[in-house]
């Protein structure tokens, strides 16, 4: 099957005259003809707005080679980070796509539990999710003659269910660490790989974010009852949905509101019409109100971050009015928050805040996490800290709970993981920014970007590396990518028929 590739440095110089034309880098023309017009007023404009005056032709002529030598370096850089992936331009995998909707849709939504005649079917997405796998095998080996395509991410997360499985035998709690690899992070590495490899189509992504949002909006109006109703079910001031699985905890469930909050609102801004925009910029306001009434403190933290982000990446040259507005609007709703939210924040620097002393507890067991993955360098098993930790609890950190579970090598590949989208997100939102036929990838990519900013901060708060969240938003920042890189790539073969056909 033909498959895309953007190694090479004639690829790079292709694909940079192909999909960053609408950016247009000034060219010596340009910049004689720009000098000629600056100086007959005497003055010309900075990338600040502020006039400067006399300046010599010389000294102009030099800054604008250098400027254009840094856009160029930067282009280069770009491609050459971007180029580093190989995308098969199959469509393939709609049998495979509708099996993980389904999953999705079950993981999200547990109809077993919202409807009491499907209560007996509790392992309906265990089902539904070797069913995807079995279709995927086949489809994918028929297709492109491997299990899966390979970018850095799916590297990382290979290595780390490699290392979870050959330290059971050495685990302080053998049987304990095949549990949680068993039953947590094989299904999630499983279907990380099945979705890297089957999101193609804007469609498909699409069909996942609606699922996410959805369960997202459905959760926080849920949350916000039961706050108004004043039933407490978490410390006595706090509200927790009467839902299982990865949203029976409030902040658990506050980390997805994070991660998808950012990804609507990206959504609304790619939207044509008023009310699917309207529909998008209304489901943050409500998922937002969720995270308040949950009153998770790691909650609040990634939503500002990815609201600072979301900011800051939008701001078309308001940088500075955008990230002022955003901490303004933080700080009102620090101060009109309900419930002792406010304190619950500021407890994480002075425990003596927290009523309930949770803040002083996960203090001393980050501590301890950090002396256990000094001590430990290839870690003490997967889900074994609480055999050592205080209290047999949990590292309330996703950083610490790797690195100390499975080793410093496993915590390295974890930081790839998260931190290697982000760059590749913002090399795809510098190519892309000033060409309207982008215009959805530029925008949802941003959102995905702050989605994923977002639990970073969260997940400081939390033991969630094992669980769904992460890997749903890096998955969609691989697809983001292959579905650019592949779109690009057609564009350099338009113009390279055209170049023959001159």
């Amino acid at each position: 099957m033909p498959r895309s590739t953007f190694h090479g440095k004639q690829a790079t110089r292709k694909l940079g005259y192909a999909t960053l034309s609408a950016a247009k880098p000034l060219t010596s023309e340009d910049d004689n003809d720009s000098s000629r017009e600056k100086f007959d007023t005497n003055t010309i404009q900075d990338d600040t707005g502020v006039e400067t005056s006399d300046f010599a032709p010389a000294e102009l002529d030099r800054g604008t080679t250098q400027r254009q030598n840094k856009i160029q370096k930067l282009q280069e850089k770009d491609y050459l980070l971007l180029g580093k992936d190989t995308w098969s331009a199959n469509s393939s995998h709609g049998l495979t796509y509708a099996g993980l909707f389904l999953f999705t849709f079950t993981l999200y939504f547990r109809p077993y539990e919202l409807i009491p005649a499907f209560s007996g079917f509790s392992s309906i997405a265990f089902i539904i999710a070797i069913t995807t796998l079995i279709i995927y095998l086949p489809t994918q080996i028929s297709a492109e003659g491997t299990v899966t395509t390979l970018p850095v991410e799916v590297k990382c997360i290979l290595f780390l269910t490699f290392w979870a499985v050959i330290t059971i035998p050495i685990a302080k709690d053998p049987a304990l660490a095949w549990d949680k690899f068993n039953e947590h992070f094989s299904k999630v590495a499983i279907i990380f790989v099945v979705m890297v490899n089957t999101l193609r189509t804007p469609a498909r992504i699409k069909g996942l974010m609606w699922l996410g949002i959805a369960v997202g909006v459905m959760l926080s109006y849920q949350a916000v009852g039961l706050y108004r109703a004043g039933v407490f079910k978490v410390e006595g001031y706090r509200v927790a949905v009467d839902f299982g699985g990865m949203f029976g905890n409030p902040n658990d469930m506050a980390t997805h509101l994070v991660m998808f909050a950012p990804i609507s609102i990206a959504l609304g801004f790619a939207a044509k019409g008023w009310l699917p925009k309207l529909v998008y910029f209304a489901s943050p306001a409500i998922m937002a109100g969720g995270v308040i009434v949950a009153q998770s403190r790691s909650g609040l933290l990634g939503l500002m971050t990815a609201a600072l982000v979301l900011g800051w990446k939008v701001r078309k040259g308001n940088g500075l009015k955008v990230i002022s507005g955003a901490f303004l609007i933080v700080v009102a709703v620090l101060i009109l928050a309900p419930g002792n939210l406010t304190t619950r924040i500021q407890s994480i620097v002075i425990p003596s805040l927290d009523p309930v002393g949770s803040a002083d507890e996960r203090r001393k067991i980050l501590i301890a996490s950090i002396w256990i993955t000094l001590r430990n360098p290839i870690g003490i098993g997967i889900g074994n800290f609480p055999v050592v930790g205080p209290r047999n609890l949990e590292t309330h950190n996703a950083y610490t709970q790797i690195s100390s579970e499975l080793g410093w090598l496993a915590f390295s590949a974890y930081m790839i993981f998260l931190v290697s989208p982000l760059r590749k997100l913002s090399a795809l939102q510098r190519q892309t920014r000033e060409n309207a036929e982008y215009g959805w990838i530029y925008h949802v990519s941003i959102g995905v970007y702050a989605s994923i900013a977002g639990y970073m901060v969260s997940s400081f708060f939390g033991s969630v590396a094992y669980i769904w969240y992460a890997y749903y938003g890096v998955a969609y920042a691989i697809s983001l990518r292959r579905i650019y890189q592949l779109q690009a790539e057609n564009e350099v073969s338009t113009l390279d028929g055209r170049d023959s056909f001159t």
